[in-house]
């Protein structure tokens, strides 16, 4: 998971990128870039940290240019504490090409191999998006053949990528001296957005989602269709085509259960309003499994779930309380490379107000569980607050499987609920009660909201890999090359585009 943005404009471009990523802050912190172009020339500058540390003032100065990409990095293939791997990537032929992505490949190490052998490209880091990058530049060096480029060249090199790429990806690059390209795979599991400014001035905007766009004062126009590229030459003008052969919209429903933003709106969904959905078809769930008059209070378990906790306990009748207070400036326990350093930050990260939970039989809500050390740890909290009962419900399904399409839980053996039953996931989190969302209800919850959506990518709650192409030997291999690296080791290599001012 991370957040992606591209900007075409008539004005300087840094400071909308920087306050774009801002806003997208939420779908990785452990990497940013920014890249501008002025004159054909490209100006970077990436490392690792929050978007507020990574630029100072003199790196803003020393991004000039109307037209530009950013990124927010959550490593879930390479090393996680390599700078190098911070996006976005750069390649000098043809015409020069910067790519930011979001998602994961499922067939990088096939295509890295094949590059190598069959079309001479060399890949210097572990990163899939770079991987891609090499990909989308020989082909499009394939259909220019040494001729000026063209709109239509450019979708000719996309279609070949589609058919070449397997996995999730929303991808922007910037063609040196041409425009902006961006992309999405033929299924859509990665979000991607168009908007435009409020002002007349023809600035286009590209982002992960809408939040970004509105945030900076852009009114959301469409989604990146699946499958779908859209180039935006640097006069403004957008030039649009469908470049796979059967897309179909299958979203990743994670990003409306926990990841993305309450605010945006996604593939025509409000996240908000699905979350609320949510709510109201767990309150069934719970009504089934504790009688509403065993509850005293329905408490959210921040933030996320926020929006289904308010949801369930109007529809059961039951009290809502905030009895957790979340330090803002600790990073998400989800998002955090290391077992240990992820059981470590929870009790830095919520306090319990004890008078919410003193003597009482107490329902905590959560958008998902995934590893259930966290889920413990809250429980733990809960009666150590003075809670008489602890009952948990999820407003997802059980998470069974491994992601490979982008989310950080690779490995059966690290998710709570592989092969395990509720009352087995009940004791080891420790709570009284356990309640799941089940999965029909989840995706009827959320499709209703939209007729565009066929399906979704529920992969890592029902089993099935909406590509296709997943088998347990792809799963293990991609094993091989999740995130990884000593926190304290440095790495001095710098091959790629360096920053343009130290």
């Amino acid at each position: 998971m991370c957040g992606i943005v591209g900007v075409v404009s008539n004005a300087p471009v840094n400071q909308l990128i920087y306050d774009a990523l801002l806003l997208l802050q939420h779908r990785g912190q452990d990497a940013a870039g920014i890249v501008t172009q002025q004159e054909r020339k490209f100006f970077m500058h990436k490392a690792k940290g929050l978007v507020k540390d990574v630029f100072r003032t003199r790196n803003m100065r020393a991004l000039p240019g109307n037209c530009g990409l950013g990124q927010v990095r959550y490593p879930t293939a390479g090393n996680a504490y390599s700078e190098e791997e911070a996006q976005p990537f750069y390649v000098n032929a043809p015409f020069g090409i910067v790519l930011v992505h979001n998602g994961n490949l499922t067939n990088a190490h096939a295509l890295k191999s094949e590059l190598f052998i069959t079309d001479h490209r060399h890949i210097n880091t572990e990163s899939d998006s770079e991987v891609l990058l090499n990909v989308l530049a020989h082909e499009i060096e394939r259909t220019t053949r040494g001729l000026p480029l063209q709109a239509a060249d450019i979708f000719a090199a996309v279609k070949n990528v589609h058919r070449r790429v397997k996995g999730s990806y929303a991808v922007i690059a910037l063609i040196a001296g041409h425009g902006v390209l961006a992309f999405r795979d033929p299924f859509g599991i990665r979000p991607l957005c168009m908007g435009r400014s409020n002002d007349g001035s023809g600035t286009v905007v590209l982002a992960s989602e809408s939040v970004a766009l509105e945030g900076t004062s852009h009114t959301l126009e469409r989604n990146i269709e699946p499958g779908e590229a859209v180039f935006i030459d640097l006069q403004g003008t957008v030039h649009a085509q469908q470049c796979a052969d059967a897309p179909v919209l299958n979203p990743c429903i994670f990003e409306f259960v926990y990841l993305a933003r309450p605010d945006s709106v996604m593939d025509g969904i409000s996240v908000y309003q699905a979350r609320l959905n949510l709510g109201e078809a767990l309150a069934k769930r719970v009504i089934s499994t504790v009688p509403p008059n065993e509850i005293d209070v329905v408490i959210p378990i921040p933030e996320s779930s926020r929006p289904s906790a308010a949801q369930l306990a109007q529809l059961l009748g039951l009290p809502y309380r905030e009895g957790f207070v979340k330090n803002r400036y600790v990073g998400r326990t989800f998002i955090m490379p290391g077992q240990s350093v992820r059981k470590k930050s929870v009790r830095q990260k919520l306090n319990a107000i004890a008078s919410e939970f003193k003597g009482r039989n107490v329902l905590l809500v959560d958008d998902s569980i995934v590893r259930g050390t966290t889920s413990h740890e809250i429980v733990q909290m809960a009666r150590d607050a003075g809670a008489r009962k602890v009952y948990l419900a999820s407003a997802a399904p059980p998470v069974r499987y491994p992601n490979v399409y982008g989310i950080d839980m690779p490995t059966s053996k690290e998710l709570v609920a592989h092969n395990r039953t509720v009352e087995q996931i009940r004791a080891i989190i420790g709570c009284d009660a356990l309640i799941y969302q089940d999965v029909d209800g989840m995706k009827s919850a959320i499709g209703k909201l939209s007729t565009r959506i066929k399906g979704f990518d529920a992969s890592c709650f029902d089993g099935v890999y909406v590509t296709g192409d997943i088998t347990s030997d792809d799963i293990a291999r991609l094993n091989e090359h999740r995130v990884g690296g000593e926190e304290l080791d440095e790495d001095t290599s710098r091959l790629a585009l360096p920053n343009h001012v130290e």
